[in-house]
């Protein structure tokens, strides 16, 4: 990965569920299911100088290999990241990771 995000901004639940519904009506492939919704979770949620890092779940896949995917993801998970404000301070980062693991 080029850079690093400054922020990392969780999206919704309600962002998270209709990102896993229509990738999984897209895609059989539990590992190509994975990665392409991780993708666009970071795409949704990468950004750097206040600006999103990345035009989409393409850009995400082309410039990050799977474990740097992961080591954000763990981290926005953790919420072991700066908060700008708007940010929904409720987010519970134990939840999200009990989610993924039900996932796997």
């Amino acid at each position: 990965m080029r850079t690093q995000p400054d922020t990392l901004r969780p999206p919704k639940a309600g962002e998270l569920l209709r990102i896993w519904r229509e990738v999984a009506a897209q895609e059989e492939s539990e590992t190509v299911r994975g990665l392409l919704c991780n993708a666009r979770v970071l795409a949704l949620s990468c950004f750097r100088d206040g600006e999103r890092m990345f035009d989409g779940p393409e850009a995400v896949l082309e410039d990050m290999t799977a474990g740097e995917m992961e080591t954000l993801l763990r981290r926005l998970a953790r919420g072991a990241v700066s908060a700008p404000t708007g940010v929904n301070p409720a987010f519970d980062a134990e939840r999200f990771q009990a989610m993924r693991e039900r996932r796997k």
